[in-house]
């Protein structure tokens, strides 16, 4: 149990906010969740309200509880690594695998492999069924992802990822052909409200920004190199149905769309990774080179062009 008293510099901080300037090793985030479970007291209270203004003279006691052992077993699997280090590990997800367990996905999952390749250096980190993933990737996009090997690389990744510094740099293969060469897509994104599965541009949402500029006309078609300011579930896919263009193959935002050429997932790859190290301060560009599959698709539509 950690016990603190709120100064006079934290009047009318939020209670997560001032938590967050005062304990080391714990992001603000983490801070967020020991709220919501009961882990926070204020005055002897239990505050499960991460927006309590403070007064001075508060009393807090915050208890960090021990790392939940993990029940996942490692899996061996075939890790195509871009960069690794004791602190960091970049890996070019293959198509069709989950990021980490989830409901139907209990093994074969991207957390499994690391695991195995890993050993004990994961554990703790990042919460129990997410060990040292920062960001996350969808089961069907391909690509650069990163993944920390220490609570110190997890808390630093994570803030680079917040205040946008981390670079994360897409290319997808759309419908059709957007206006213009550029653009910007500022819309956005919630829950679908019908379909559970899918997510939705409306007023309700979190903001959500993507940026998009053309690589290739392809006919029918364009490829199209994206870049993220924000990081909401299946944004690209979500920002790309919504100007009209949505991305080639993806099975939920490409209604009655036929493509006529098999694909095992969404053609969207994420290419480039562009971030700080956490220890040395390093710039580490990370490139995914394209899956096969992305090639042939490619080569198919630039031989059907006139």
């Amino acid at each position: 149990m950690q016990n603190h008293v709120v100064d006079d510099d934290g009047q009318g901080q939020r209670l997560d906010q001032w938590l967050a300037t005062r304990l080391e090793g714990l992001s603000r985030s983490r801070l967020q969740k020991l709220i919501e479970q009961g882990q926070v007291l204020v005055n002897d209270t239990v505050c499960q309200s991460k927006k309590l203004k403070l007064n001075s003279g508060d009393r807090l006691s915050v208890s960090v509880p021990e790392p939940e052992v993990l029940d996942l077993v490692p899996e061996e699997m075939d890790l195509d690594i871009l960069f690794e280090d004791e602190h960091l590990l970049i890996v070019n997800k293959a198509v069709g695998v989950v990021v980490h367990p989830a409901p139907g996905h209990y093994t074969g999952t991207l957390v499994h492999g690391l695991l195995a390749h890993c050993g004990d250096n994961l554990a703790g980190i990042g919460g129990v069924q997410r060990p040292g993933i920062v960001h996350r990737l969808d089961k069907d996009t391909t690509g650069a992802i990163a993944i920390a090997k220490t609570d110190q690389a997890h808390q630093h990744l994570q803030a680079q990822i917040k205040a946008k510094t981390a670079k994360r740099e897409y290319l997808g293969v759309v419908y059709g052909s957007p206006s213009g060469m550029s653009g910007k897509i500022d819309a956005p994104i919630d829950r679908h409200k019908t379909d559970r599965k899918k997510m939705a541009v409306l007023a309700t949402g979190r903001t959500a920004v993507t940026h998009w500029q053309m690589q290739e006309r392809l006919g029918n078609y364009s490829l199209l190199h994206f870049k993220l300011e924000t990081g909401r579930t299946h944004q690209i896919r979500v920002h790309s149905a919504y100007m009209g263009n949505p991305i080639v193959g993806d099975p939920l935002y490409t209604e009655n769309r036929s493509l006529k050429i098999n694909l095992t997932g969404q053609a969207l790859h994420a290419r480039r990774l562009t971030l700080v190290h956490p220890v040395t301060g390093e710039i580490i560009e990370a490139i995914a080179p394209l899956p096969a599959e992305f090639e042939k698709l490619l080569k198919i539509f630039r031989q059907r062009m006139p």
